[in-house]
């Protein structure tokens, strides 16, 4: 074997990584421009593009691969582990490194199909298991508080690099004072050496700049974000919009929502990945790594990630996976490994009648899901090809089930399960179970978001199609999210209609529509029956959302979505905003 080739391989999958990182990081950049100039939509382009940005990349680094090696070379294991070895030396010192490894993994599953998955030949592991975390980069800035909270939050937000001015910073940070001074512990509160630290780096999403960082002192840190939006006067300094902080976030379920992995990815500068996530950590300790990888756009890296701690899951627990709890779906079979909070799903060789869609629409409806802002209310995916576990990880009647519905995706060899294709998402209780368990009150506040899931997916351009109840979930936070995505669609490709009046007796009394009706045709006045079958429930849920069932409110909703408007989603609750606040300073 020569080792020039083996070199020359590596050095050219290096290329493409470069090539990667030099236009993510120009779109990540230009993120601060988009919004000063209130540049929404422009966002949202830059959003998909990015996510298409990996694949892209993969594919012409494959090309070149192609172009410039023979298929004896890149179809032999042997060069790509000498390739891996040089490649683990030209990365040695990169401060990216872990994301260089999993853009090497990418080409080498794409030649191999995702087979041959060993450490000898790809990164299963990371050449720098054991490597020191910090780089000597410092990712934060800090001030003390020396009990002038107020002065203390000035600092923050003066001091940001943000290009737009505050219409009122002092006011800001005093109505961010006395929310602190009312919810922070009374340790740091009384402490002498209370300070407030936070990343440089700005993390922008949608319509808002997040400054993200923590606040310490007496022994106790809480974590601390300040969401910063353009005023909602639309005043303006020299042809720049204002800015003004919009509410103050220190609790860890909160922060926890900010990071969500039913949000769009942000938009940060990140200049040493591992540490960055690292410090993410120590603000969400619950989150896991993968999570905070795909957060910040390194969905790749997530799922690297998400694969490397589900194997150390499954070697060390004895649990197995089981079909998932709740209806069984008529697209997808669904099974879970209960201690890794994860359900994985597997599309069926044959759907039930009631569903007219193919294999392809499906796969497509999920990459569509993939580009498209989730607004806090749709589930990330991840996809994988020849996932392979062994057969006694499998409860016997969840491994027949997916034999028997999915044989052309699961099959059985040796003592291994090998499943050909599957999507991933977060665990959730389904939320017809859900409401099976709540009291009064609680049903009517998951109703309440339940309806309110629906409306802002819609106004985000997403139509769920079928809006089951079985098709939604409740995160532990007590937020519904959607997840059935093979009915999905645009709410722009809909033909939102009212049912047509009777001319004479007998088209009212007739069986079937006497009226003709398209493909694209939904009619919103039968909603009800469809959604909730309990009539107690659905009566309560037509008080709460009357406009679901009017034609008119979804035409609405497309108009402002063809005339460019771009909803306001706040990853927070209404109630937190400071704009109330700020009218009675006001007044």
């Amino acid at each position: 074997m020569k080792l020039s080739a083996a070199y020359r391989l590596a050095a050219t999958v290096l290329h493409g990584f470069d090539e990667y990182r030099t236009r993510f990081q120009a779109i990540t950049g230009d993120a601060r421009r988009r919004f000063r100039d209130a540049a929404w939509q422009e966002t949202q382009q830059a959003n998909a593009g990015r996510i298409n940005l990996y694949k892209e990349k993969v594919d012409d680094t494959l090309g070149r691969l192609q172009r410039t090696f023979n298929q004896d070379v890149l179809a032999h294991c042997d060069y790509w582990r000498e390739a891996r070895s040089r490649y683990a030396e030209l990365i040695s010192h990169r401060l990216d490194y872990e994301l260089a490894e999993t853009f090497f993994n990418s080409l080498f599953c794409s030649i191999f199909h995702h087979r041959h998955i060993r450490n000898d030949w790809m990164f299963v592991y990371s050449s720098r298991e054991d490597a020191p975390r910090r780089s000597g980069i410092e990712l934060c800035r800090r001030q003390s508080v020396n009990d002038d909270w107020q002065a203390a939050l000035v600092w923050a937000l003066t001091e940001a690099p943000l290009d737009n001015p505050f219409a009122d910073a002092e006011e800001d940070a005093a109505l961010g004072a006395e929310f602190l001074r009312e919810h922070l512990p009374d340790a740091i509160l009384q402490a002498e050496n209370a300070e407030i630290e936070l990343l440089h780096s700005v993390f922008y999403r949608n319509k808002g700049a997040y400054l993200v960082g923590r606040i310490r002192g007496g022994g106790e840190q809480v974590p601390l974000i300040l969401p910063v939006l353009h005023g909602e006067d639309g005043e303006e300094r020299s042809g720049i919009a204002c800015l003004h902080l919009d509410t103050v976030l220190i609790e860890p379920d909160e922060v926890s929502i900010l990071f969500s992995f039913t949000r769009a990815y942000f938009q940060v500068d990140v200049p040493v990945p591992n540490e960055f996530v690292g410090y993410l950590q120590t603000l969400m300790p619950q989150k896991s790594e993968s999570e905070l990888y795909a957060a910040i756009g390194f969905f790749k890296h997530g799922k690297t990630a998400f694969f490397r701690a589900l194997n150390h899951q499954v070697a060390r627990r004895d649990d197995r996976f089981i079909i998932a709890p709740g209806v069984r779906g008529m697209v997808m079979a669904v099974f879970v490994l209960p201690s890794h909070q994860t359900v994985f799903k597997i599309i069926k060789d044959r759907f039930d009648p009631a569903k007219d869609v193919t294999h392809d629409q499906v796969r497509e409806k999920y990459r569509l899901v993939k580009r498209h802002d989730r607004v806090g209310r749709m589930a990330d995916t991840q996809e994988f090809s020849n996932f392979i576990a062994r057969q006694d990880h499998f409860d016997p009647d969840c491994l027949a089930h997916l034999l028997e519905v999915a044989p052309s995706t699961v099959a059985l060899k040796g003592d291994k399960v090998i499943i050909r294709h599957c999507y991933t998402e977060r665990l959730m209780t389904p939320l017809n179970l859900y409401l099976k368990d709540c009291d009064e009150a609680e049903q009517l506040t998951i109703l309440k978001d339940y309806g309110n899931a629906i409306k802002q997916l819609a106004a985000a351009n997403i139509f769920p199609g079928d809006m089951l109840l079985k098709n939604f979930g409740v995160t532990r936070h007590g937020r519904v999210i959607f997840y059935d995505y093979d009915e999905i669609s645009y709410l722009t490709d809909c033909h939102f209609r009212a049912i047509p009046k009777p001319s004479h007796p007998e088209q009212e009394l007739a069986g079937e529509p006497w009226f003709s009706i398209g493909p694209n045709d939904i009619f919103p006045e039968e909603f009800g029956p469809f959604l909730i079958a309990n009539p107690t429930r659905r009566e309560q849920f037509y008080r709460l959302h009357p406009e679901i069932f009017d034609p008119a409110y979804w035409q609405g909703l497309q108009q402002d979505i063809r005339a460019g408007r771009v909803i306001d989603v706040y990853p927070y609750r209404n109630k937190q905003r400071f704009n109330g606040a700020r009218a009675a300073l006001i007044h």
